[in-house]
């Protein structure tokens, strides 16, 4: 069974040692995201452990993050397996959602706050990007949505802005599934029900930032992953569901057919996202935990907490369409983070016949089409999250002008700074539409041998390494 809350998810993460407690006093203001992003540079990805502060300045709430994504092992502890078994329960967990289970309340009631009481300031919400960001942004809410029409729930990770202790901003790109239920409010002109949740159990986070078809409840999934179904409560002011066990829960309305600027704030590709006319939410009501947890992600430059995490669970869905459903002969899939888990998508596979790389490509794009601007296939020979060698493949197995090509007319990749000038709204056509590029990088007829030491021999020297080295 999987953790049932963040609390007990902590708790795991400090016996092996992936949780690093900070009791020196931060400012959130400034130094929580310098902390954060010296760590990511500086610590081999290997060895990141999720970072923990105790003592906020002028607050009693202590901050996580990483703790979904600080590293390849930190994203399997939080699935409660080893890595090489993560894209197999993704696709269990998706072949078998298990539906949340209602219950009458939940540890999110012990302290409720309405009218006057609301102030969102009250939480240690940093500040991440400094000099840029026009205000602290929640970076890992997970917002919750319903469809009017059939009642099935999303919920995803989007952007927030702190604009006043009962008003937040919320950025919604126009290719997510709550827009899609955003808009059928809209054409009725009736107020959003949204819930944006802070602090869960690591399967709900894991869900909320990886790409599901649209329909599918990820609470379900959530339960699929856990191997139990998600406790889940009716919230105060409208009847979403939420997980009982969450940290904190902000609950409010969209405006109905209002937008207001929101932005520019530090995104995933490493530069700064350009203002939008975002969605509106007044909160009419909040609800956390005695002593609550305040859970971020780091996002911005790469490497970083957010590319980590939509890097793996994007992977498994794409592995999933190549392998389970298609029986493509794929043998890895990788979206490289230093292209945000986004612009740079590299696949292994054996190929069987001439053709089957492009076959690749195309059902690789269907599962996404706004990921893999780059899309690279490579032999299986190749170690495609070895980026020397994805590289070498790259040099030496391509001849451009035959295994190059270009698809125009696709949508765009997401928050692309490549796509339109930094002061082109963030809702322009011209941000929506762009190309791909696919590089066949498989070898086409026979090559010489590769010019390396014998690999029994390379494997007797490592296995007696130390002798050699001392």
């Amino acid at each position: 069974m999987g953790y049932r809350d963040l609390r007990e998810y902590l708790d795991a993460l400090k016996r092996i040692g992936k949780l690093k407690v900070i009791d020196r006093e931060v400012d959130k203001d400034w130094e929580i995201s310098a902390v954060g992003r010296v760590a990511f540079q500086s610590i081999p990805e290997v060895e990141r452990p999720a970072l923990m502060f105790t003592n906020v300045k002028g607050h009693d709430v202590p901050v996580v993050f990483g703790i979904l994504g600080g590293s390849r092992s930190i994203y399997a502890k939080a699935l409660d397996t080893e890595f090489e078994n993560v894209q197999q329960k993704w696709s269990h967990a998706q072949n078998n959602p298990i539906p949340p289970r209602v219950v009458a309340t939940g540890p999110c009631k012990e302290n409720i706050l309405v009218g006057d009481d609301i102030d969102i300031f009250k939480f240690p919400v940093p500040t991440w990007t400094v000099g840029e960001d026009p205000a602290p942004y929640l970076t890992s809410p997970f917002v919750f949505t319903r469809d009017p029409d059939t009642g099935v729930q999303n919920v995803g990770t989007y952007r927030v802005m702190l604009k006043e202790k009962n008003k937040l901003g919320v950025w919604v790109n126009f290719v997510q599934h709550a827009r899609k239920h955003v808009e059928k409010y809209n054409e009725r002109n009736e107020r959003t029900p949204v819930a944006i949740v802070l602090g869960t159990d690591p399967s709900i986070g894991l869900c909320s930032v990886s790409r599901m078809i649209y329909g599918l409840d990820e609470l379900s999934v959530a339960g699929g992953l856990r191997g139990e179904a998600v406790d889940v409560v009716k919230c105060e002011t409208h009847d979403l569901l939420v997980p009982a066990t969450a940290e904190i829960v902000i609950e409010g309305f969209f405006r109905p057919n209002f937008l207001e600027e929101e932005g520019p704030f530090g995104e995933y590709p490493g530069y700064m996202g350009p203002k939008a006319m975002s969605y509106v939410m007044d909160i009419t009501c909040i609800t956390h935990r005695n002593k609550p947890i305040y859970q971020a992600f780091l996002s911005q430059m790469p490497p970083s907490e957010s590319s980590m995490i939509r890097s793996i669970g994007r992977e498994a869905g794409i592995y999933k369409h190549l392998v389970s459903d298609l029986r493509l002969p794929v043998k890895d899939v990788h979206l490289l983070e230093a292209g945000g888990a986004a612009a740079y998508l590299a696949i292994s596979m054996k190929k069987e016949y001439e053709g089957q790389v492009r076959q690749v490509m195309l059902a690789a794009w269907s599962v996404d089409p706004t990921l893999g601007k780059f899309c690279v296939v490579v032999d299986d020979d190749i170690d495609i999250r070895d980026q020397f060698m994805l590289n070498w493949a790259m040099s030496w197995r391509v001849q451009p002008h035959k295994d190059v090509f270009i698809i125009e007319d696709l949508p765009a990749v997401r928050l692309d700074p490549s796509q339109a000038a930094d002061d082109v709204p963030q809702l322009d056509p011209s941000r929506r539409v762009s190309s791909k590029m696919g590089i066949d990088a498989t070898r086409k007829h026979k090559f010489p041998p590769i010019a390396l030491p014998p690999k029994d021999h390379l494997e007797h020297v490592r296995a007696h390494w130390d002798e050699y080295w001392s």
